[in-house]
């Protein structure tokens, strides 16, 4: 890792202190917000924060992460402060379980909404929650739902939810070529501070929504809102199925679970690939 968090001007290090001032405030969702030099990923550290009881609002920060996971197994890498890579404890609780899939496609609207406001430029979402860029991938998110620990105080499943937002990174320095990041793609800001704070912003807003009706995605006005947002539907697309099948068809909108409908069939755990 680079000597100091200065050696890169163009990736100044994030500020726990001012963040955290910020962010926790009275009545606010989040309740404790840190920044580590580097992790293995930050997903694994929240859940095992999780196992030990640890309250909602948990945000964790890495400016490197050694390990990142992300959807279906996939790998997310970063060069040091390129880009947020975060993971935030939540407990809903008074939700039924079945409703926690709107979780990840709630991540992802409240990121698109921050990144459209603050680095203004036209993001939009991939089913069920990869934000693009002009068609390319700028950000993935995934969600892990954590049974209650024997001998916890916390008798309900948390979830910890994941995002990797590409801010600075440069050609080479890309993951695939079909990725971007906030600055290849124009950006007026690429200051992570702003975007963090929009973003855990967003989120707390929404979630507070979608809690309060019971996880209900139109009661919340979610699932309206996450159609405004997602280039996926009226597409054609090539839906791969955890079997190795496929399907295509035309994306037609996503049920009350959240599941991608494709000509009148139902997805959940699938990769969607849109046709040109």
């Amino acid at each position: 890792m680079d000597q100091s968090p200065y050696s890169d001007l163009e990736r100044p290090p994030l500020r726990e202190t001012a963040l955290r001032r910020a962010l926790v405030v009275p009545d606010g969702l989040w309740t404790d917000v840190r920044v580590v030099a580097e992790t293995g990923s930050t997903n694994s550290d929240v859940a095992a924060l999780a196992r030990g009881g640890a309250a909602e609002g948990l945000v964790l920060v890495a400016e490197r992460q050694m390990s990142g996971r992300g959807r279906l197994g996939r790998v997310w890498t970063s060069p040091p402060r390129a880009g947020l890579t975060l993971s935030v404890l939540l407990r809903p609780s008074g939700v039924d379980l079945t409703r926690f899939s709107w979780l990840p496609l709630l991540t992802g609207l409240a990121l698109t909404e921050a990144v459209r406001r603050i680095a203004e430029v036209d993001a939009e979402l991939k089913w069920p929650n990869d934000l693009l860029i002009g068609g390319r991938k700028c950000a993935g998110i995934l969600a892990e739902v954590i049974p209650p620990a024997p001998g916890t105080q916390t008798g309900e499943s948390a979830v910890v939810i994941g995002v990797g937002l590409n801010t600075t990174l440069r050609e080479h320095e890309l993951p695939r070529p079909d990725a971007t990041s906030l600055a290849l793609a124009g950006a007026a800001c690429v200051d992570r501070g702003p975007i963090l704070k929009a973003f855990l912003r967003s989120l707390a807003t929404w979630y507070d929504r979608w809690r309060r009706t019971g996880g209900d995605p139109d009661a919340s006005g979610l699932r309206e809102a996450y159609l405004f947002h997602c280039a996926t539907m009226g597409r054609d697309v090539l839906v791969h199925l955890p079997d190795g099948s496929q399907v295509k068809g035309r994306a037609e909108g996503v049920d009350v679970d959240g599941r991608i409908i494709v000509d009148g069939r139902a997805f959940a755990a699938a990769d969607v690939v849109h046709v040109r």
